[in-house]
């Protein structure tokens, strides 16, 4: 068999590129011997640094919502170089498709999407009574149409870097306490976040018993950290002992950075969010907390994961507010509520 040269075009969502890893891998164990590049924006393109199928991933500079074709079109002269023998573009914006068209890679794999007929020659129709979950979905793109991936599909797995987590235990004083982390941002909106003053008791709880708490995040979910640190502070929770050590880490780490510090965790607690799916696919144990979206669309893809989820008759709406404004589905589950963790922050804290 021919060692083909094969062009994905990523997603732009941390979630969804790490959920991706699926066709990666589907996509290496049929063809071991050939190459694997991953196009992506600069919110996710380093994520292929930690994935062991990808030869390189390549910087997109193309933000949101921007065209640009000009840029389009002189990276796909310049990727047209690289000899491809097939492209699967993961994003169903017709834009997503310009760049391997116009770079004559001969098959050019991916569902219809915008419409994008002329662009893509090997099209799919997205059927999602059968492929429910975004790693189908992704999966089925790997293989020909009509055929079934390669079952069960492989969860995601994230490399660490050893060496990079002594720099970073230095660098935010990480000892030898056990470590809970929390993720309380999610880039698509408020109806995914659950409160504040709730992650503000678990930390207070795993603070008064000897835990150290690693707030994640980028500089967007900086007010979110801010409001945590506050009430844990300010002694809002009753009962607060904080005793241990609370880390504000928002705006402070790069993906990378995340990754080795979510690699450290004891526990991780964490909205449906892009972390959510890293510290899944870096092996920890996983509390997701589930308001306005589904597990069962993006569920957290590890055997070590627990779904914390009210299941409310409005629930899940997908939207980025709640439209009945009370956002019930977060506010009414409360810590306590959450499987085995108060017990797992009482016991671990005194090893």
């Amino acid at each position: 068999m021919k060692a083909e040269r094969t062009l994905v075009v990523g997603p732009s969502w941390v979630g969804d590129m790490v959920m991706a890893q699926v066709l990666f891998t589907i996509l290496r164990d049929a063809n071991p011997e050939g190459a694997i590049d991953v196009l992506a924006p600069p919110a996710t393109v380093s994520l292929t640094q930690r994935m062991a199928q990808i030869d390189r991933g390549i910087r997109f500079e193309v933000g949101h919502g921007e065209f640009r074709l000009g840029y389009r079109l002189g990276l796909a002269k310049h990727l047209a170089e690289n000899g491809y023998d097939h492209a699967i573009v993961l994003p169903n914006s017709l834009k997503s498709a310009i760049v391997p068209a116009f770079a004559g890679i001969p098959r050019r794999t991916g569902f219809l999407g915008e419409y994008r007929y002329y662009l893509l020659n090997d099209l799919r129709l997205l059927d999602k009574r059968r492929l429910p979950l975004m790693i189908d979905r992704f999966a089925a793109l790997g293989v020909d149409d009509g055929k079934t991936p390669p079952q069960p599909l492989p969860h995601p797995r994230l490399m660490l870097d050893a060496a990079r987590q002594a720099v970073l235990r230095d660098q935010f004083d990480i000892g030898g306490e056990p470590v809970l982390g929390l993720c309380p941002g999610a880039e698509f909106g408020p109806a995914k976040q659950w409160p504040a003053e709730h992650h503000a008791v678990l930390a207070a709880s795993a603070l008064a018993n000897g835990w150290q708490v690693l707030i994640f995040g980028t500089d967007k979910d900086a007010a979110i950290a801010r409001a945590i640190v506050t009430a844990v502070q300010d002694s809002a929770v009753p009962g607060a002992v904080p005793t241990g050590r609370l880390c504000d880490l928002t705006g402070k780490t790069s993906l990378l950075d995340a990754i080795d510090l979510l690699g450290l965790c004891d526990h991780v607690v964490t909205n449906d969010s892009g972390l959510m799916h890293v510290a899944c696919a870096v092996g920890v144990p996983v509390t997701a907390v589930y308001g306005s979206s589904s597990p069962d669309f993006t569920p957290p893809l590890s055997e070590r994961a627990t779904i914390a989820s009210l299941g409310l008759d409005c629930a899940p709406c997908f939207k980025r507010t709640c439209p009945l404004g009370h956002t019930n589905c977060l506010k009414r589950l409360s810590p306590g509520q959450l499987e085995g963790l108060p017990e797992e922050l009482a016991v671990n804290g005194a090893r």
